[in-house]
């Protein structure tokens, strides 16, 4: 999922995780219950309508390549051959392309590259959870697909309270927006004449919750459907603290001047969500909570 300069994955803000100082349990009171993944991706039949619609030079590459992080599952991360990426944005996304009569080329890339490879054609669609914002779309088009928000976790048995971390050391993906949110929650605490957080900024997203893991780390903060899954994946050591907050869409990033190709992926997440295969690709994975009903290109937020 925001950056200083703007970020990933959930929109910026100090809503609060809990009134009072709350015990980790398995699992909060809106959170996803992440599937596995397994099994074959839900496949779409183009749609000759669609496919005309995608502009010449696209139509006619017959293949879009795709910049992603791989780092963040179960949104795109690499599979056991440590090559493939995989993930509910790439089966997706692979599910749009279909629908356009395209195929897709995934190239791993680090976060914060993406939307500039994009702006530079070195992309045609950056597809990494990005979560859409008003500095985002001045660089590029963004097409709503999906709606996350923040969630946080720590050891299974610990007591976190996200709004009294004063003195914790706190592990996040560094140029995230929750890196914004923690720093927020920081100044609050010396300008109460508490202690600061301690900021520990990981590249990966898997290295944050390794640092939580083997107690490194107290707690660590993320997109609401990447916490569920890395939770799961403890098989217990970890767990889930708090409600999901500040929800906000994630959008495909596509370059400014390719706005007709951005209207026509838009129409084609419709159309998966018109025959279904929206809601089998989200079941598959777990992250059926985030569905929206109405993809949007360049929406208010």
């Amino acid at each position: 999922m925001f950056r200083t300069t703007p970020g990933r994955r959930a929109i910026l803000g100090l809503a609060a995780a809990a009134a009072l100082t709350l015990s980790l349990t398995a699992c909060g009171s809106e959170s996803e219950d992440p599937g596995t993944g397994s099994g074959p991706a839900p496949s779409a039949s183009a749609d000759t309508a669609l496919a005309d619609k995608v502009p010449a030079d696209i139509k006619a590459a017959g293949k879009l390549t795709i910049g992603t992080d791989s780092s963040y599952a179960p949104s795109e991360f690499l599979d056991t051959d440590g090559k493939t990426v995989v993930g509910f944005d790439v089966d997706l996304f692979n599910a749009v392309a279909q629908k356009l009569n395209l195929t897709t080329e995934w190239t791993s890339a680090t976060f914060d590259s993406i939307i500039p490879g994009v702006t530079s054609k070195k992309y045609a669609v950056g597809v990494s959870s990005f979560t859409i914002n008003a500095d985002r779309m001045k660089e590029v088009n963004m097409v709503s697909y999906f709606s996350a928000g923040t969630q946080w976790a720590a050891k299974t048995g610990a007591t976190i309270n996200p709004d009294d971390v004063c003195g914790k050391k706190i592990a996040v993906q560094t140029a995230t927006v929750q890196v914004d949110d923690l720093n927020a929650r920081s100044k609050k605490c010396t300008d109460a004449g508490k202690a600061k957080i301690t900021i520990d900024q990981y590249q990966k997203q898997s290295d944050a919750t390794n640092a939580v893991n083997t107690g490194k780390d107290e707690a660590m903060l993320a997109d609401s459907p990447v916490v569920a899954y890395a939770v799961k994946q403890t098989s217990g050591s970890l767990a889930l603290v708090g409600d999901i907050y500040d929800s906000a869409p994630y959008g495909y990033a596509v370059a400014k001047d390719q706005t007709e190709f951005a209207n026509v992926l838009g129409e084609a997440v419709q159309a998966l969500i018109a025959d279904g295969t929206y809601k089998q690709i989200l079941d598959k994975w777990g992250v059926t909570a985030g569905a929206i009903t109405t993809p949007e290109v360049n929406p208010s937020v």
